[in-house]
């Protein structure tokens, strides 16, 4: 139950994170998501002129959070870097083994959206995505290994394919071989 006592845009948007991740941003209604916030969809919509600015926003509350927790579980690993870009896979495989856990919330909206290219929500996913890209790069760059941007590049596309072939598997063991092969290639570049 929502507590009310929160501001209104603040319940809309947890409730659209737990709806939109939990089932799908095609899959819940505006109206669903007004209910689970405990307000009216005039409310709703005083807040959010529509269901896309809200797909955008929740897409976009989410960008900071997922880039803090990845670079949280990189610093509080031990080990040198490849075992740090390891640890990054074996925590996000850790949480693949929760029951709730369904993948990447900006890959599943872009997949959702595929055919909307220029969607908002688009853009923010995009942009999420070069921001991890970036941080890593950095980090390669501060490490002097060989060709940093092109190896976050290989850590990128390991982990985004990691996070698509988990969907289908439903294995999270494929997040951990995904992480071997990253600390693989960045022990070779190190």
């Amino acid at each position: 139950m929502p507590r009310p006592n929160r501001p209104a845009k603040e319940r809309i948007l947890d409730a659209a994170n737990s709806l939109f991740y939990g089932e799908g941003i095609r899959a819940v209604s505006v109206d669903a998501i007004a209910a689970k916030a405990g307000i009216t969809k005039k409310t709703l919509y005083y807040h959010f002129k529509s269901k896309d600015d809200l797909i955008e926003a929740y897409l976009a509350s989410r960008d900071q959070p997922n880039l803090a927790l990845f670079k949280a579980w990189f610093d509080e690993a031990e080990g040198g870097l490849s075992g740090k870009v390891q640890a990054m896979f074996d925590r996000l495989a850790d949480a693949a083994r929760h029951p709730k856990w369904k993948g990447c919330g900006f890959l599943r909206t872009a997949a959702e959206l595929a055919n909307m290219p220029g969607h908002p929500a688009m853009k923010v996913g995009a942009l999420h995505k070069k921001k991890f890209e970036a941080w890593l790069a950095e980090t390669f760059v501060e490490e002097s290994v060989q060709d940093p941007h092109a190896l976050a590049r290989h850590v990128v596309l390991l982990m985004d394919g990691a996070f698509s072939t988990v969907l289908v598997h439903h294995d999270p063991a494929y997040i951990e071989a995904a992480g071997q092969a990253a600390a693989s290639m960045v022990a070779r570049a190190s």
